[in-house]
């Protein structure tokens, strides 16, 4: 392919994939009546770009990564790598400086997890660069290749079974737009993606979220930066939540991506670079107080960006059928029950998405399920919090803690939409709140069909019948101490 021709191209794929007017450049930083206004925010994990540190030596850098709670690392070429200003973190590293790196960060409890921006200059420089990373043990390279080379990093990929991220330095660089690099790994196989860094995109003039969103399904690792300003080469590094690049907006993306890879900070405004702790902490501060999931569990397991339902147990007819790319259950004839037999909660919040496809669908959530379930005695010794909208405000309807309890409000969204539940169950107080409103707050006892109940237990997804089917998303819990 001709350089005229790929300059042509990747002007068609910029206006065809984004529409950078200045009508973005002015909104970029509103969090008010976006689409993203009622995200809840998950929680990623946290890493450093060691280039953040590049005035110290590698081992300077493990120690400061400790000290702010850090366990993860991408180191990059060239960095000095002993406490004396000796050697380099880069391809050519002796085996004892290998075994040393590796002792430094098992004490430490840090782990190396991606390498870059590196780069080669031809197939044989590729495989060192490989095969160093692999002998590392790191997962993800990151690096910004010629354009004639994406066949080779696919091939080599896959060879060495290592995740490939594409890096963007901003305008003119070669991989500045996504649409550019997403026209280069479209069509290779799914271990070539890319490291999106959200300070550059924001120096370009891109707005991150549009950015992320052509890139789903291909992002391994995020280069977490908030600049002063939107659209302006010179714009610097400032703490997370307080520059012009919309942190919220890109977790929230991030959040509804099911995103599982890394954000990782890469502080690199010159003034600080001798202390960089200070912006790190405030902006560190900012993500924890945005980030809705703090301290949950995900019930869903997740490996590898595949979503499994390992620890689940089915009791009864029908079945429960998961996607796993979006981690969505939904139900499939009935009367039955998925449990999860992990472990036993006693004082929890129980947080989670439903949508019903049918008028009059009918569910529930079980708490407490007191043992193993192999037959119907469940029913009768725990506590299901109702979905069925059909009776509404009744011991039955959405809300009602079934046969117990009513609801003292009805606030869920019409058929087809997405509800949020959040069950709190401490000693023997049951909260519920739908779609953000408390709707029924009560002091269990025996009542109705429950003739009694346990201190801790299970918890249950109803499959009710096969007329009205109910989906579940974004199922997490936290335990109250």
């Amino acid at each position: 392919m001709n350089m005229k021709f790929v300059l042509i191209f990747s002007f068609f794929l910029i206006f065809s994939f984004f529409n950078l007017n200045t009508s973005a450049k002015q909104n970029n930083n509103s969090e008010e009546n976006s689409e993203y206004e009622n995200v809840l925010i998950k929680k990623f994990p946290i890493a450093l770009q060691c280039w953040t540190y590049r005035k110290f030596s590698f081992m300077e850098t493990v120690d400061k990564a400790d000290e702010l709670g850090i366990k993860i690392l991408q180191a990059y070429p060239g960095q000095k790598l002993n406490y004396d200003g000796t050697g380099e973190f880069n391809v050519g590293m002796s085996d004892e400086e290998k075994k040393m790196v590796k002792d430094k960060l098992d004490d430490l409890g840090i782990s190396i997890r991606l390498f870059g921006v590196a780069g080669f200059s031809d197939e044989e420089s590729a495989r060192e660069l490989f095969q160093f990373v692999k002998d590392i043990g790191i997962s993800i390279l990151v690096i910004e290749p010629e354009y004639h080379w994406f066949r080779l990093v696919d091939k080599l990929a896959n060879e060495f079974q290592i995740k490939v991220a594409i890096h963007n330095h901003p305008t003119p660089s070669r991989h500045w737009h996504p649409g550019i690099t997403y026209y280069y790994i479209k069509d290779l196989s799914s271990r070539v993606g890319i490291c999106g860094d959200t300070g550059h995109w924001t120096r370009s003039g891109i707005v991150a979220t549009d950015a992320l969103k052509l890139m789903k399904g291909r992002i391994f690792d995020i280069h977490l930066k908030d600049l002063n300003e939107f659209g302006n080469k010179d714009a610097y590094d400032v703490p997370f939540g307080s520059g012009k690049t919309n942190i919220r907006n890109i977790l929230a993306e991030l959040s509804l991506q099911n995103y599982r890879g890394t954000l990782t900070i890469e502080h690199e405004r010159e003034e600080d670079s001798m202390n960089p702790e200070v912006p790190i902490r405030e902006g560190l501060k900012y993500i924890s107080k945005i980030t809705y999931y703090n301290d949950y569990e995900e019930l869903i397991g997740n490996w590898n960006g595949v979503f499994h339902k390992g620890g689940w147990n089915q009791y009864g007819p029908g079945y429960f059928e998961l996607d796993k790319k979006t981690g969505v259950l939904t139900s499939s004839g009935g009367m039955g029950l998925m449990w999860y037999s992990k472990k036993m909660y006693d004082n929890f919040v129980l947080d989670l998405e439903y949508k019903c496809h049918a008028p009059n669908t009918n569910s529930g959530i079980f708490i407490r399920v007191p043992e193993f379930v192999i037959s119907n005695q469940y029913i009768y010794e725990s506590f299901e919090v109702q979905i069925y909208d059909a009776d509404t405000l009744t011991k039955h309807g959405t809300g009602a803690v079934y046969d117990a309890e009513p609801a003292k409000l009805f606030t869920a969204k019409p058929t087809g939409e997405w509800n949020h539940y959040r069950i709190t169950f401490n000693d023997d107080l049951i909260k519920i709140e739908l779609n953000g409103q408390l709707i029924n707050e009560w002091s269990a006892e025996p009542r109705g069909k429950i003739g009694s109940f346990s201190d801790e237990g299970y918890i249950g997804l109803q499959n009710h019948d096969s007329h009205a089917k109910v989906s579940y998303r974004n199922i997490f819990v936290k335990e109250i101490d």
